[in-house]
């Protein structure tokens, strides 16, 4: 199949040299150490479903069921990455950019036996062979959230065996990709696989019960604990991490009741995540706000989930005004006259760093970090061949500027990724929402870049002028 590659070719054109992104003098992120990369997710943008061996995933049967996705969208083709994988390389490469943050599709991989699939591990190892040439530092993901559906006719998350199987499927990667990654993240955002995917129905595999969705939970961090000593016995030169989603809420009055409305939503948010990974137990705050959900934990479990970590992964989006429900919990009250994004998200980039340094507080073994995810959706319109997507430029430019206040507070942090590369399947959203710095016709699977592209990749050429 043809490749359209014209994008890549001359990647700053000359509508972009009046420049409102580069960073001042004295930031950080001119470090030549800082890593500026690009994110994407296997089910998001690669297609295939149904070739070479790939299983079902759940993302399949969810969005194949009427009412679930927007417009009856599904990830079937997305961006047929996987048949142009090799221009997208090119035009990874062409930005400039240095890192690439990528999933793995577990149904692609391997049988319900645990045999192998070779020509999916093989479509993975040429993927990072390639971008190994490229020079560009690779960032794995084992789990962005396409469970194979035959382990949901099991249970999924919430059965205890998913976890064995999660490591079972980790030793098989990094011993067949050993060398060729750089880090390896366990799970992404397993916040929105817990709550969205078993708490409130809102993603695959659509259930909605408190009590699931703390188990999932569970089960998700034990996955993560199970597969670390494995990641470090296989791969022993990458780093090993996981990425959490967080987001800040804020109290709608300085009322104690909103004050602590607030704290229980970054209670649930974030630390219901980060409290057994970095303090080896859950925050019982947490139980106030759901009573009664408390999951079974085995003896020796928290041991496993608080297993040392080389970096942590951070998403991060938006901000969430909330008041006291009157009860033990916290309702969402929106603010009037704010900035907001396609999805309806406040554009606040004050959380991320009041968030980073707080962690910073709170955790003494915090690790390192990495932003592997940040960015907007914006219904980006191709006019004359390109796409003036200017609040996403100006977005980017102010969570770069929390990102280095936080480091200017002391907060270790080695990297960051634009979420995202290029347009994609945006889960319950279909395609109608746009993430990408480049734009991506569904139609013609051309790829065009965007001014926030082009002076991303016009900035990485005058930080490696300079060093």
């Amino acid at each position: 199949m043809a490749n359209d590659t014209s994008a890549v070719l001359d990647p700053v054109s000359p509508h972009s040299l009046a420049d409102p992104f580069t960073p001042p003098a004295d930031s950080s992120l001119w470090r030549k150490n800082f890593l500026l990369g690009a994110a994407t997710a296997a089910y998001q943008i690669e297609g295939a479903i149904h070739e070479d061996g790939r299983l079902p995933s759940i993302w399949d049967t969810f969005s194949a069921t009427p009412g679930k996705v927007l417009a009856g969208d599904t990830g079937a083709v997305a961006c047929d990455h996987y048949h142009r994988w090799e221009a997208d390389v090119d035009l990874l490469a062409g930005l400039g950019l240095e890192g690439y943050r990528l999933s793995i599709a577990w149904p692609r991989v391997m049988d319900a036996a645990g045999t192998p699939n070779r020509k999916g591990i093989d479509f993975y190892k040429r993927l990072l062979a390639r971008l190994k040439e490229k020079g560009i530092t690779t960032f794995v993901t084992l789990y962005h959230w396409d469970l194979p559906q035959h382990l949901e006719d099991r249970g999924g998350w919430l059965n205890r065996d998913t976890a064995y199987r999660f490591a079972d499927y980790a030793d098989l990667m990094s011993r067949e990709l050993a060398g060729s990654v750089d880090a390896w993240g366990t799970l992404n955002e397993p916040w929105c696989s817990a709550y969205l995917g078993y708490g409130n129905g809102h993603h695959a595999p659509g259930l909605a019960n408190g009590r699931f969705a703390t188990q999932a939970m569970h089960h998700l961090l034990l996955a993560h604990g199970l597969a670390v000593p494995v990641l470090r016995a296989n791969d022993p030169r990458s780093q090993k991490g996981i990425v959490a989603n967080i987001g800040r809420g804020t109290a709608n009055s300085d009322s104690a009741a909103d004050q602590r409305a607030a704290h229980l939503f970054e209670v649930q948010h974030n630390a219901w995540v980060l409290d057994p990974l970095l303090k080896g137990e859950y925050p019982q705050d947490l139980f106030e706000l759901w009573p009664g959900t408390e999951p079974l934990v085995l003896d020796g479990d928290m041991k496993t989930i608080s297993a040392p970590l080389d970096f942590l992964g951070i998403n991060y989006y938006f901000r969430t005004n909330v008041a006291s429900d009157g009860a033990h919990g916290f309702k969402e009250v929106p603010l009037e006259g704010v900035e907001r994004t396609q999805m309806g998200w406040e554009v606040h980039p004050d959380g991320l760093r009041d968030l980073l340094t707080g962690f910073k507080d709170t955790y003494a073994n915090l690790p390192p970090i990495y932003i592997t995810e940040n960015g907007m959706a914006s219904d980006d319109q191709l006019s004359d061949g390109k796409v003036d997507d200017s609040q996403r430029i100006s977005f980017l430019k102010r969570h770069l500027a929390a990102v280095d206040e936080a480091i200017t507070a002391g907060v270790e942090i080695r990297g960051y990724f634009l979420w995202s590369l290029m347009d994609n399947f945006e889960w319950a959203f279909g395609y109608e929402r746009r993430f990408g710095i480049v734009h991506v016709d569904y139609a013609t699977q051309k790829r065009t870049l965007k001014r926030s592209a082009e002076l991303v990749a016009k900035f990485l050429k005058e930080r490696g002028a300079r060093t």
